[in-house]
């Protein structure tokens, strides 16, 4: 990667005394070239428009849901997988409106078939529909159902996109159980599980992509009073490494996308800026810049990529030129406020309640 990106400099730049005298200019160099010049991979790799699926997790809402309706509108047959029903119903007949084809629905799962312009003509992309509640790791029935409904597929990527974080910044000590236990089953547990369905797939045809949804907190920067998510997302990094060198010669490419904020209902925002894009904008981003790390280039964190450019600015700049101790305390004075915002709402409401 690093000799291919060195070519596309001028001769003036791709010398060895740019390399030994001025690292930092040529790292720059590269980081800028990869998140505004570079394309990345190709999703055709990994069979779009030629009958591969795609199974995308927590895909009821947001990023999920936009990468379950762009990785379609590229020619994938989409498996999509979450708790809520109606949402996937909803997302379902969405797929299908893009060509005018209706949506037949089964009990057990919803297909849809629709013409992409994408594809070849005449080719129509599926999508199947498996409800799943991932906080139930123990549920064994279900995750055996889910299991038979992957197995019958041709998986070309897969999107880890399931998580839960914490209802609002809270010190690990006064953390519920409850809650610590679903963020744990949910971001680590149920992420884990759906990947070790998936990979023997891929590996079998030597070709997949997967694509696990992290973000800044644990990845990049320590975040105070989201401890355990900011851990489960620290784990799906150094999971991600570990996996990418397994399977990389197994014709299977691995990645963990480094996530700042994203309009969603996880990050509770409800504008979107030039730090935080709408979810089509950030998975156009994503699968637009397939193995380039872009904000992640030699940060030391492999198989880690930051894409969207504004994140990725804020991502090269944390770790090359020495944000993250004064970003952990900025975010843990900005989560010690949010909490204290909360409290007070929480005793208007209590208030509220008593005099009604």
């Amino acid at each position: 990667m690093a000799s291919q990106l060195l070519s596309l400099l001028p001769a003036s730049l791709s010398t060895n005394a740019l390399v030994t005298e001025h690292p930092f200019l040529l790292k720059t160099t590269l980081v800028l070239l990869q998140t505004f010049v570079l394309p990345g991979t190709s999703l055709k790799k990994y069979g779009a428009g030629k009958g591969a699926w795609a199974v995308v997790t927590g895909a009821s809402e947001g990023i999920g849901r936009e990468f379950a309706l762009q990785l379609a509108q590229k020619g994938f047959n989409v498996l999509v997988s979450a708790r809520n029903a109606t949402a996937l119903s909803t997302l379902t007949a969405e797929i299908g409106k893009l060509s005018g084809l209706s949506t037949m629905i089964n009990h057990a799962y919803i297909y849809t078939g629709h013409t992409d312009a994408k594809c070849k003509p005449g080719h129509k992309v599926q999508t199947k529909s498996v409800v799943m509640d991932f906080s139930k790791v123990n549920d064994t029935a279900t995750w055996a159902h889910f299991a038979a409904e992957v197995k019958q597929l041709d998986v070309g990527v897969l999107i880890n996109n399931v998580g839960r974080s914490h209802s609002h910044p809270v010190d690990f000590v006064d953390t519920t159980t409850d809650e610590m236990d679903n963020i744990l089953n949910i971001n680590v547990n149920a992420t884990a599980h759906v990947t070790k369905i998936v990979v023997p797939l891929m590996v079998a045809k030597r070709r997949g992509l997967i694509i696990s949804v992290g973000s800044f907190s644990g990845v990049s920067v320590v975040s105070p009073m989201l401890a355990v998510y900011s851990g489960t997302k620290a784990w799906l990094s150094t999971w991600s490494a570990a996996l990418g060198e397994e399977l990389k010669d197994k014709g299977i490419d691995v990645q963990c996308t480094n996530t700042y904020f994203v309009v969603s209902n996880l990050s509770k925002i409800r504008r979107p800026s030039l730090t935080t894009p709408t979810p089509n904008v950030y998975v156009r981003s994503v699968l637009s810049k397939l193995g380039l790390p872009c904000g992640a280039l030699w940060t030391g964190r492999p198989y880690v990529v930051t894409p969207y450019w504004s994140h990725a600015v804020i991502d090269w700049f944390m770790n090359v030129v020495g944000w993250k101790a004064q970003y952990g305390r900025f975010t843990h004075d900005l989560h010690r406020d949010i909490l204290r915002r909360v409290k007070r709402k929480q005793e208007r409401e209590a208030k509220t309640a008593k005099s009604q």
